[in-house]
């Protein structure tokens, strides 16, 4: 059962940056109602584009300097990078289905 990879501040360049096909992001924190609800979708989406995309999930009160580096300022925030570059921001809570349709315009 594959779930989203755990980043942080030391293994985002490597998983996020240097990946070689598209990462989805999803920046959140344990005390954010929206971002608990998210996380399952978060993990699903992981499973269903296991080796065609990368997914992952950092938490913002643990991770201060990633955060700070791409100015989140709400969370859930999700970030879809493409050869290290952040090439789509989603704010707030989305769906299984919206994030799918988000995903496959960059594969």
């Amino acid at each position: 059962m594959t779930n989203a990879i755990e980043l942080n501040d030391v293994n985002f360049e490597k998983e996020v940056k240097k990946s070689s096909v598209p990462v989805l992001v999803d920046f959140f924190a344990t005390w954010c109602g929206p971002c608990r609800k998210q996380l399952p979708v978060v993990d699903d989406l992981a499973r269903e584009f296991a080796g065609k995309a990368r997914i992952g999930k950092i938490n913002v009160d643990q991770n201060r300097k990633t955060a700070a580096e791409y100015t989140i300022n709400s969370i859930p925030a999700l970030l879809v990078f493409k050869e290290g570059r952040v090439i789509e921001k989603l704010a707030g809570l989305h769906t299984h289905e919206q994030l799918v349709s988000v995903l496959k315009k960059y594969l």
